[in-house]
């Protein structure tokens, strides 16, 4: 049941992202749910083995090419479902930003409870 509580919260910030961002489109409710549940699943399984292969890269930066391969990771998730578009780099590296502000904002709302 959390797993599935969390999913919602996880779409709903998806949709308020998109909504705030005039670069990034979901069609519905349907979309930002197959969205949460890819974006989910790229980071579970791809985003490990990335930020491994460039750890020597992140270490130059800082950790500030982690931003980048969220944004790489957002954007191949748009090119797989087929309802959630971005328009470019920029777009993903703010929807990125965005999305994590409103998903901590909504996670912290409800650990209220």
């Amino acid at each position: 049941m959390y797993i599935l509580f969390h999913w919602l919260l996880y779409a709903i910030a998806i949709m308020l992202s998109a909504y705030l961002l005039p670069g990034v489109k979901v069609t519905g409710l349907a979309a930002a749910l197959v969205t949460a549940l890819v974006l989910g699943l790229v980071n579970a399984i791809l985003r490990p083995i990335l930020l491994l292969l460039t750890l020597p890269l992140n270490i130059l930066t800082l950790g500030l090419f982690t931003l980048v391969i969220n944004t790489l990771l957002i954007i191949l998730t748009s090119a797989i479902v087929p309802g959630f578009e971005v328009r470019n780099f920029w777009w993903a590296l703010l929807f990125g930003v965005i999305l994590s502000l409103i998903n901590f904002i909504l996670v912290q709302m409800t650990l209220g409870i």
